[in-house]
């Protein structure tokens, strides 16, 4: 109860403070309040997710300066209030370049809804891939300048504070399938990255736009968002039967450099992503390895294509993960190959939408099918109704085939 009060008389203050800010010195007041209610279809139907969600943007431009800050709430049924924070920036421009300083979503690449060189903010997977992109995308705090010069810019960023990936609470539906033949202990001695100069990740990026091409090159030099699983095996001497598992998380530092570019050929736009790391760790089955890590360069890549038929917006891509140097007994194929498919058309002048979108898994013939269809029934409030199917038994999707679900959204934008 208590935390709900604080939790409550913050965005009160927000709202109250902020909304005689607007009148009086011009502060941009967005946002949006959301219901999202999902059962499962197997089972007794049991609900996968009631999300309450409240988001706010305050926002103010002036020539010189400007700011950004974004709080929402979380109001779950199953789980205490969670208040976070977006975004919360201040930007300094210049004649030929800007900086920006403080919580941002930095995004890289041209692919959608798969992370290549998408590396700069850390993602919010505790419901698997199901939200909307720019809420698993979470805010890095950082420093970010951009200079300009022509169709091209240059940008530094510089983050002090490592943020890992947000995994799934234990015992949530989307807790990923551990291959632990038997139940591990785990030890957190090193899961944490101190925050501390010489721990700080560094990106850079190069991008370029004109009529026949937008293309970026990247690199980066950052801790993986998630860590290697580091196993010590207690083995019984007398029986040379395995007896207990130490499981030891520790995060480790990747260098990736990469490009992408988007080409449009008449009717149809092309588009390619491709990053190449070093420092990458993999589990393994082989006994020989003493902790059973094992560190590989790593490529990870996506062509794909867009096109509009009949005003029905078409797109596909072809993706690829590819480990160097593979050797037998790693967890992981050596080719990791993923399509994914998008149709979407809209009517009623664009109150009405229909859209499918898939991710096909080619190695295990898994799947993840996402068909929706939302109605705009008012100005700002939109109705959505859609599902989630997973296919197969195996894979990044076959894993989660019995949490199949149809869920609404309700959501008013202001």
């Amino acid at each position: 109860m208590r935390q709900r009060i604080i939790f409550t008389t913050i965005f009160l203050s927000l709202i109250v403070g902020t909304s005689q800010a607007q009148e009086d010195k011009g502060i941009d007041i967005s946002g949006f309040a959301r219901n999202y209610t999902g059962v499962l279809t197997g089972g007794d139907n049991e609900f996968s997710i009631i999300q309450n969600t409240f988001n706010l943007s305050f926002e103010k431009k002036q020539e010189k300066v400007s700011f950004k800050v974004n709080p929402y709430l979380y109001h779950y049924f199953d789980r205490d209030l969670e208040l976070g924070l977006r975004e919360a920036y201040l930007d300094l421009r210049f004649d030929n370049m800007d900086l920006r300083l403080g919580k941002q979503q930095i995004i890289y690449g041209k692919a959608e809804g798969v992370f290549i060189t998408d590396v700069v903010a850390p993602k919010d997977l505790r419901e698997f891939l199901l939200p909307d992109f720019d809420e698993i995308r979470m805010g890095v705090t950082s420093a970010k300048l951009n200079y300009y010069f022509g169709n091209s810019t240059i940008e530094v960023v510089w983050s002090p504070v490592f943020t890992p990936t947000q995994m799934p609470a234990d015992g949530s539906i989307w807790s990923p399938t551990m291959p632990f033949p038997i139940t591990p202990t785990f030890d957190y001695s090193t899961a944490e990255i101190e925050p501390k100069l010489e721990n700080s990740e560094y990106y850079l990026r190069f991008s370029s736009m004109s009529s026949k091409a937008d293309f970026e090159i990247v690199g980066g030099y950052f801790w993986a968002d998630d860590p290697a699983m580091h196993i010590t095996k207690q083995i019984n001497p007398a029986t040379l039967q395995l007896v207990g598992l130490t499981v030891r998380p520790e995060y480790h530092r990747l260098t990736m450099g990469g490009a992408s570019i988007g080409i449009p050929l008449g009717p149809l736009v092309v588009r390619s992503e491709g990053g190449y790391y070093s420092g990458k760790y993999f589990q393994t089955e082989t006994p020989t390895i003493p902790d059973a890590t094992i560190e590989k360069d790593f490529l990870h890549y996506m062509i794909g294509v867009d096109y509009t038929l009949a005003g029905v917006r078409l797109s596909a891509q072809f993706i690829q993960e590819n480990i160097l140097d593979y050797e037998e007994g790693i967890r992981n194929d050596e080719y990791e190959n993923t399509m994914t498919f998008l149709a979407k058309k809209d009517f009623l002048r664009e109150r009405l939408w229909l859209e499918f979108f898939a991710y096909i898994g080619l190695n295990n013939g898994d799947a993840l099918m996402r068909p929706k269809v939302s109605y705009s029934f008012a100005d700002g409030f939109d109705i959505q109704l859609g599902a989630n199917f997973f296919v197969g038994t195996e894979g990044r999707f076959g894993q989660y085939n019995t949490n199949d679900m149809i869920y609404t959204k309700m959501k008013y934008s202001f």
